[in-house]
């Protein structure tokens, strides 16, 4: 039960859970994903040390043996029912998820993986992202009726419905809104725990090295920006960049560092956020060099849905790598079992040792709320769920916020024309940390604000492509709405999403031209998943 699926592919002996997937990262240029924020240097790196080794014994270990112990020999997929899953229909009376309910992440499970490094030199595959016990005093959203999601049965508030009372509706929204370092509404405190880093170091594991993805370590450089190696002045330990060239693979002398990488990372499940890529390369490195990877997996806050067109490998690119939907729906280790299972991994012909240290409780039902902006320019909840959508805009001649406040919930370009039925929204970009070269730099730009879109509504209709329907026609249909280089077909994946816009099909016509890629995904997945789908 605590080290899921062993064996799913090589029956690797000893430790249940060992499975494969590369590790890619995004690449040079093209990230498309707004990532990184001012607070990362608030919670990054000096706060670690703030919390490394109090607060672990209090919200990650004793967790644990509270509720996790009695699975320790179980087989993977069966604790999840029994200790998690129930909690979301167990409480949809009560207005909140309680402690004993919450979400434990891998990194919090040291019981499971510390036995795994000792006496070996350990690197460690993260950014400002990897605290240990990422979460909220024992709160997530609102408990209950999470499923009716993912079943589609909620009641648009437009038709003046709703599943959650407008106590709930609030709380909810408020939430979602809340820059990402503040406490959320619904908890009186924000428990920060030691970055995976320091705990490893407090234990007393040899960490020889760090790996780090897309925006670096502390997360704040720009989408794709190159990013030096270095040394984490905090603990000495060397950092390795995977950003400071174009190819973004690891060397041989980086590989010679260590015997075990540790992944903890926070994705946010979409097929362009590059941190998986970045996993998927470190994946094929590892089995070339004969290393071990050990993922501590944490909660997709996208897990709850499958949307979008199958990637077609012709536009294979830094920003999407693998044969997957825009929106996969799988934890980083699920995507990794994944990767590994269907032969993904180009490692010459050898085999990966890949460990995966599973969640507790968590479904992928379960509406998860990170604490940290996973990169500079995701600010909140709400930029998460819409990421999805609007994206695909940086394909295109409109911005998507980059250089505002509210980068991914609204779009706009200076020469468009909106439907006067929408609200039109004015907004200027600048430069700021993470996005120093902005779009339309100090331009007035005509658009959208989605950020006043209900909660339920969002995350009813997945991906929306009337946004983007909304946007191509305020240009007058024009082709050169699209970038040239097929920067549009590298985000979407595909290039008959263009031609059906071009050609007069509406956003519905498309969205239902990619469902039967989704069900096809669903069929392919399900062997690899660790955790119940509602």
């Amino acid at each position: 039960m605590l080290l899921c699926l062993l064996g799913l592919f090589c029956g690797l002996a000893a430790f249940a859970g060992e499975f494969a997937g590369e590790s890619v990262e995004g690449f040079a240029g093209e990230s498309v994903e707004g990532i990184a924020m001012e607070s990362v240097g608030d919670i990054a790196r000096e706060s670690v040390g703030g919390f490394a080794g109090e607060s672990v014994g209090d919200f990650a270990r004793e967790s644990v043996g509270d509720y996790a112990g009695d699975s320790v020999g179980g087989i993977a997929r069966e604790y999840v029912g029994d200790y998690a899953g129930d909690s979301v229909g167990d409480f949809a009376g009560e207005p909140l998820i309680p402690v004993e309910k919450a979400v434990v992440l891998g990194d919090e499970r040291e019981d499971i993986y510390l036995p795994i490094m000792k006496g070996r030199r350990v690197a460690v595959f993260s950014n400002h992202s990897g605290i240990v016990g990422d979460r909220s005093e024992g709160l997530l959203y609102p408990a209950g009726r999470i499923g009716d999601f993912v079943s589609g049965s909620i009641v648009p508030a437009a038709a003046g419905g709703s599943n959650f009372s407008v106590e709930e509706s609030s709380l909810l929204e408020a939430s979602l809104l809340a820059p990402f370092g503040t406490p959320a509404p619904d908890a009186d405190s924000v428990i920060y725990g030691p970055h995976i880093l320091d705990l490893l170091l407090s234990r007393g594991v040899n960490v020889t090295a760090i790996f780090s993805p897309e925006h670096g370590f502390r997360g704040d450089a720009d989408a794709g920006q190159s990013v030096s190696s270095s040394v984490d002045a905090a603990t000495g330990v060397p950092i390795l960049s995977l950003y400071s060239k174009g190819d973004h693979i690891p060397s041989a002398e980086d590989m010679s560092k260590f015997d075990l990488l540790v992944v903890d990372i926070q994705d946010v499940g979409l097929r362009y956020y590059t941190y998986y890529i970045t996993m998927h390369h470190l994946m094929e490195a590892c089995a070339i060099y004969g290393k071990t990877m050990l993922i501590l997996d944490r909660p997709n806050p996208n897990g709850f849905y499958v949307d979008g067109p199958v990637l077609d490998l012709r536009f294979k690119s830094g920003i999407g790598w693998l044969p997957i939907p825009t929106v996969h729906g799988m934890t980083l280790g699920e995507l990794a079992l994944l990767i590994q299972g269907e032969g993904w991994l180009d490692c010459q012909g050898k085999s990966l040792d890949l460990q995966v240290v599973p969640c507790l409780n968590y479904r992928h039902s379960t509406l998860y709320r990170l604490l940290r902006a996973p990169s500079p320019n995701l600010k909140d909840m709400k930029s998460i769920y819409l990421y999805s959508s609007t994206c695909c805009f940086e394909g295109t001649v409109f911005t998507a916020g980059r250089g505002t406040d509210w980068p991914f919930t609204i779009y706009g370009c200076p020469d468009a024309s909106p439907d006067p039925s929408w609200p039109v929204f004015r907004f200027t970009p600048r430069s700021m940390p993470g996005a120093l070269k902005p779009r339309y730099q100090g331009q007035e730009c005509l658009g959208r604000n989605l950020r006043d879109l209900p909660f339920e509504d969002i995350l009813r209709q997945g991906i929306d492509l009337r946004f983007v329907e909304d946007a191509f026609r305020s240009v007058g249909s024009s082709p050169d709405f699209f970038q040239p280089n097929n920067a549009f077909e590298k985000r979407v994946g595909v290039d008959w999403i263009a031609r059906m816009l071009l050609d007069g099909f509406s956003s519905a016509d498309i969205e239902a031209r990619w469902q039967p890629d989704i069900e096809a995904f669903k069929a392919l997945r399900r062997p690899y998943l660790l955790y119940p789908e509602e």
